[in-house]
């Protein structure tokens, strides 16, 4: 599966930094890339992890999915 989402708080390089180590070594993930715009694409395997686990990791960290607009 894969899906970019938008997070918040994601303010600066060392930010993007973090938020990669929240998701480094997590089970099932396959690709992870982040911009400064607190967009965050993810791959991972859903026979392994899910959606739901891969956003507790960053909320972890600090980060939150972003509501989408009109929500």
């Amino acid at each position: 599966m894969t899906e970019t989402l938008r997070v918040d708080g994601v303010r600066c390089e060392r930010c993007v930094g973090r938020l990669a180590a929240a998701l480094r070594g997590h089970e099932g993930l396959e690709y992870a890339n982040a911009n400064l715009l607190g967009e965050v694409t993810l791959s991972w395997d859903e026979g392994r992890t899910s959606r739901d686990a891969l956003l507790a990791s960053l909320a972890r960290a600090g980060f939150r999915e972003a509501p989408r607009d009109g929500e």
